[in-house]
C-alpha cells in the first residue's frame, strides 16, 4: 500500500465499524453476553473516516456497552493497539483505566489490547504493594495476533477476524491463499461497496503482496480478482469525476469572481476617475463578499475611501 497509515487509526476504523464482531473475536468471554438488547456506543461518538488514509484526532477506542434491564449497568471495554510491545506500558493502561471508570461511575472496565508483534516483554499484569500486603492487582486481555493460528479463522464468520488473517500466524508460502480467503470474507460478509472497498485498504497494509503474488493471484482467484478490478476502476472514476466536479466549480467561481472585479473597478474609475496602483491591487487581492459589499457601498459613497469602509 502506498504512502503512510497508522495502525492505530486502522484498528480503531475496525473497532468502530464493527463493535460487536471487534468484541467477539478481541475478548470473546467479555462478549458472549451481548445479546440484540444490547447497545454499543463510542464513548467519544467520534465521526468515522470514509477511507483508511484520512486523520484521526483520537486514538483510543473506548466503547460503552449497556444492557436494558440494567443487569450490568455499564460496562467499558477499551480497546488498544500498540504495534510495539516494548513501548507498552502497563501502568498507563492502569491509570486510563481508572480515570474512564471514574468519569462513567462504574467498575465495570474491562482492558483489551492488541498487539501487532509478540514479543517476551510484554507485561500482562502487575501488583503494586508493600512487602506484607498486595494493594493493587491488574491484568488485562492481551489478543497477539501473530499467535493465534490462522487455522480457527479461515472460514470464520466473523468479519474482523477474516480481515486479520494476515496479522494471523501462517507459513509463508500460504501467503496467496491467505489474501484470498481474507477478500473472500470481505465479499460475503460486508454487502456495503464502500465498506469494502474501505477495508480493501486495510487488507493490503497487512498482507503486502509483490507483483509476483499478485499475478499468482489473479491466476488463481479469477473472480474475486475481477471484483477487485472493478472496485480499482470504480474509485478511479470516481475520482476523475470528483476532480471535474471540482474543477468546474472552481472555475464557476473564479469566473464570477473575476466578472464582478471587472464591474467594479468599471464602476469606481467613472465615478471617481483612474485608479491608482494600490486601490487596483487591493482590488485584485479581494474576496468575492468583499467585492460584493464594496460594490453596494459605491452606491452612497461620496468618496472612493468611502467605498472601503
Amino acid at each position: 500500500m502506498a504512502g503512510t497509515f497508522s495502525h492505530d487509526q486502522n484498528f480503531k476504523n475496525l473497532i468502530l465499524d464493527y463493535p460487536r464482531q471487534a468484541l467477539a473475536f478481541f475478548a470473546p468471554e467479555e462478549a458472549e453476553s451481548l445479546d440484540e438488547g444490547v447497545t454499543i456506543t463510542p464513548i467519544r461518538q467520534e465521526q468515522l473516516k470514509s477511507r483508511l488514509g484520512d486523520r484521526f484526532h483520537e486514538l483510543d477506542v473506548p466503547l460503552l456497552v449497556e444492557w436494558p434491564d440494567g443487569r450490568r449497568e455499564a460496562l467499558l471495554f477499551l480497546l488498544e493497539e500498540e504495534s510495539d510491545p516494548a513501548r507498552f506500558s502497563i501502568h498507563r493502561l492502569i491509570v486510563y483505566c481508572a480515570s474512564l471508570a471514574e468519569m462513567l461511575g462504574t467498575e465495570h472496565v474491562v482492558p483489551v489490547v492488541i498487539f501487532l508483534r509478540g514479543s517476551d516483554r510484554i507485561r500482562r499484569n502487575l501488583n503494586l504493594g508493600s512487602e506484607r500486603h498486595s494493594y493493587l492487582s491488574f491484568n488485562y486481555l492481551a489478543c497477539v495476533l501473530p499467535d493465534v493460528p490462522v487455522e480457527h479463522y479461515l472460514d470464520s464468520d466473523n468479519l474482523v477476524a477474516r480481515l486479520n488473517l494476515p496479522n494471523m500466524r501462517w507459513p509463508r508460502e500460504r501467503k496467496v491463499e491467505i489474501y484470498a480467503q481474507t477478500i473472500r470474507g470481505l465479499l460475503t460478509l460486508e454487502p456495503n461497496l464502500e465498506r469494502r472497498i474501505k477495508y480493501v485498504d486495510f487488507v493490503d497494509t497487512y498482507i503486502q503482496l509483490d507483483d509476483n503474488e499478485q499475478r499468482l493471484y489473479a491466476e488463481s482467484y479469477v473472480e474475486e480478482n475481477q471484483i477487485m478490478t472493478t472496485w480499482s476502476e470504480r474509485l478511479r472514476n470516481e475520482g476523475l469525476e470528483q476532480g471535474m466536479q471540482q474543477g468546474v466549480q472552481q472555475g464557476i467561481r473564479e469566473g464570477r469572481q473575476e466578472g464582478e472585479l471587472n464591474v467594479l473597478i468599471r464602476q469606481l474609475t467613472r465615478r471617481f476617475g483612474p485608479l491608482d496602483a494600490t486601490t487596483t491591487e487591493r482590488l485584485k487581492k479581494a474576496s468575492t463578499d468583499e467585492l460584493e459589499r464594496w460594490a453596494d457601498n459605491i452606491l452612497d459613497a461620496r468618496t472612493l475611501d468611502e467605498v472601503f469602509f
